[in-house]
């Protein structure tokens, strides 16, 4: 089998089998396309041990982080796994291959005030104002992943429960309550702004809509975003990904049960959520820094 077939197939497997979201399959292959070029020479199934070890190097010398060389040992870890299962091979060459060490990095979240700042200082008077303010109280509120808010759906909405159900990485789904708040601003978006829109056909259910009536882009939520936290003076590097984050860790600095915001935040392992213990110390001693006498 050449690479072009197995990487279909894997495609297909990752796909139907798996049942990965489209950005995920899509990082997995773009992975595999990269060490393919650079074993051309080679079929898939003759790769050994020494043939990743040098392409990890060569990815090291091409300035490539430890994270994305960890990300392409994974990806391939993936595919040759799937050869394995598929029979064409009996050995996973990547196999005691240690994955780069990576830094511990804390993410980047938003004060309290940072996020009333951009959202007050979206102009309502302006075309989708009322849309784009929407689109940030329901990142913060509901500490969604930019994917997530894309695929809102009206119907999994539910206003009396006060909750919106989600479907998140590997179509898991979780529920998400929203607040009194947050529930008027949707209705009225819905009721006032959205209904206006001449909907494109299939996109009828989605949340957030263009002006043209499809359902947003993950590239347009990240204009968006950063287009406010501009306006709003914010010199941090702010993302979508950064209202998940204050979302998270507010609440743990308000004492929030680390596994509901596990929960709420649709982690898989805890370890992962844990990261916002560090965060709040890491606030605690930016206080003490910043406002006890003796510092």
């Amino acid at each position: 089998m050449d690479w072009n077939k197995a990487i279909k197939e894997f495609k297909i497997y990752l796909m139907i089998e798996r049942c990965l979201t489209n950005n995920t399959v899509n990082a997995y292959i773009k992975d595999i396309e990269n060490f393919s070029c650079y074993c051309s020479n080679q079929y898939p199934q003759k790769i050994n041990r020494k043939d990743l070890i040098k392409y990890i190097d060569y990815l090291s010398k091409k300035s490539i982080t430890a994270r994305s060389r960890a990300r392409n040992l994974s990806s391939i870890k993936s595919f040759y796994n799937y050869l394995i299962y598929d029979k064409q091979i009996k050995v996973n060459p990547c196999e005691n291959i240690h994955s780069p060490k990576l830094e511990k990095k804390l993410p980047i979240f938003l004060t309290i005030n940072e996020i009333d700042s951009i959202i007050n200082s979206i102009d309502l008077s302006k075309e989708n104002g009322e849309r784009d303010r929407n689109i940030l109280e329901t990142l913060y509120s509901c500490g969604l992943r930019v994917s997530e808010l894309v695929n809102l759906k009206i119907s999994n909405i539910y206003f009396n429960e006060n909750y919106i159900k989600i479907i998140g990485k590997g179509n898991k789904q979780r529920i998400v309550p929203i607040n009194e708040g947050l529930i008027k601003l949707l209705k009225i978006y819905i009721s006032d702004i959205r209904s206006k829109l001449k909907i494109q056909k299939g996109n009828q259910d989605y949340l957030f809509l263009n002006k043209r009536g499809s359902k947003l882009t993950r590239e347009m939520v990240f204009l968006i975003v950063k287009k406010h936290a501009k306006i709003a003076n914010i010199k941090k590097n702010v993302s979508p990904h950064t209202f998940r984050h204050s979302f998270a860790t507010h609440l743990v600095e308000g004492g929030a049960d680390l596994r509901a915001v596990q929960d709420m935040l649709g982690h898989s392992n805890i370890i992962t959520t844990e990261i916002y213990t560090h965060l709040d110390t890491n606030y605690l001693k930016e206080e003490i820094i910043n406002y006890h006498p003796r510092s």
